[in-house]
């Protein structure tokens, strides 16, 4: 099946996104040894954007059955 969903492909660049930058917040954190009030508020803010973006994907991607 080819999936040529402009919003789809938009979602799916969000979810790398972020992604990334949880990844990248989260290495931060290790590599220090300490949480931050900010990163705790950045990393919660990214995992919302995150699970939003896959109820997204899988809210179009149902649409398509």
């Amino acid at each position: 099946i080819k999936l040529d969903l402009p919003e789809l492909k938009e979602l799916v660049s969000l979810l790398r996104r972020s992604s990334n930058n949880l990844n990248q917040l989260t290495r931060r954190v290790h590599e220090i040894g300490r949480i931050y009030d900010a990163d705790l508020e950045d990393i919660t803010q990214r995992q919302k954007q995150l699970w939003e973006g896959v109820r997204e994907i899988l809210s179009q991607l149902s649409k398509l059955s």
